[in-house]
């Protein structure tokens, strides 16, 4: 039953993600895919995946201790932040930040979540922006 309701409320969510997708405001200055493309894709897998736990749920879920939820709630919270701080910091300080952050919950050492963060940031603005042209949240360094 558990699993039923998780399905409902990704199905839920990935239908309003669709209808402020479909709702976004499209400027005369918009590339060839327009800015509803990407959201809509993400509502589409959302909304398949979410059907596939309603129609075929676990027999026995088991469901995680306290603390595993503890740190799905502090990974929503560095999502969040991620999100408040954007503007502010910029898109390669931001993104480098959450992803050490995500990747240090994950498993890896310190050093190396720091390292991995920091790569991440740049590898995706390398190819969003340079690659694509697209534009990204500036920071306090311009980039």
């Amino acid at each position: 039953m558990s699993d039923r309701i998780f399905g409902l409320v990704g199905l839920l969510l990935a239908l309003g993600y669709a209808w402020a997708a479909v709702n976004i405001e499209e400027s005369f200055l918009s590339d060839a895919v327009g800015p509803k493309a990407f959201p809509l894709i993400i509502a589409t897998i959302l909304g398949l995946s979410s059907l596939v736990i309603i129609i075929r749920p676990d027999k026995a879920p088991e469901w995680p201790s306290f603390m595993r939820f503890m740190e799905v709630g502090a990974a929503v919270a560095v999502m969040i932040l991620y999100a408040m701080l954007l503007p502010e910091l910029g898109f390669v300080i931001a993104t480098a930040l959450a992803a050490a952050y995500l990747t240090w919950r994950l498993g890896t050492r310190p050093l190396s979540s720091v390292l991995s963060g920091c790569l991440t940031s740049l590898g995706i603005y390398a190819v969003f922006h340079l690659v694509l042209g697209l534009s990204l949240a500036r920071g306090p360094l311009g980039f």
